[in-house]
């Protein structure tokens, strides 16, 4: 079995995303990806705008229907940083002789040697970086996944969202309605 791991806060997840996910899974030939919410990203400041709950739930419904896309709640059940390294260790003990392959953006991966254990990362899965058009791959990844220059992140649809404008194309359906039933991302006054 050869599983593709995305990770990200998904807060919230967006088509980008999911193209992405995609495009890895046909490129790489890998029998599935799991989109892994993390529950508290090491590297980055702040909180989330949404519940882990929340976030995780808005995986489940994008992916609902996409071939090969799985959500994995498994870093939210974790107290404390979600750790890639910690991750994967988990997901080898389940999986005796699973190929993984880490998926990861070029801004990412720019700062992949800040992570705890890079190297053991790289022992227990290949690393992909995903190229989004003539950006380049940084030093020490040559394998790459190209997809499309989308201008589209969680912030910009949180920052729609908030407006109230509509998020047809930037996210899923499913995932717009969540965001609206729940008032996601909504300012409720200073």
């Amino acid at each position: 079995m050869r599983v593709g791991i995305l990770g990200g806060s998904f807060d919230p997840i967006h088509n980008a995303h999911l193209i992405a996910a995609q495009l890895a899974r046909e490129s790489l030939g890998l029998d599935v990806v799991r989109l892994m919410v993390a529950a508290q990203q090491p590297h980055k400041l702040g909180g989330h705008e949404a519940t882990a709950e929340q976030r995780a739930e808005m995986v489940e419904l994008a992916v609902a229907g996409l071939p090969g896309l799985v959500a994995d709640w498994r870093e939210l059940r974790r107290s404390g940083p979600s750790y890639t390294v910690d991750t994967l260790r988990e997901l080898h003990a389940e999986s005796p002789g699973t190929e993984f392959t880490l998926l990861l953006g070029a801004d990412t991966a720019s700062h992949f040697a800040e992570w705890r254990e890079p190297e053991a990362i790289r022992a227990l899965a290949r690393v992909v970086v995903f190229r989004r058009g003539d950006a380049a791959v940084p030093a020490g990844f040559s394998a790459e996944v190209a997809v499309p220059a989308l201008e589209l992140s969680s912030t910009a649809v949180r920052t729609r969202a908030a407006a109230g404008l509509s998020l047809v194309g930037w996210v899923p359906d499913r995932v717009a309605d969540y965001i609206s039933r729940f008032g996601l991302y909504v300012s409720h006054g200073e």
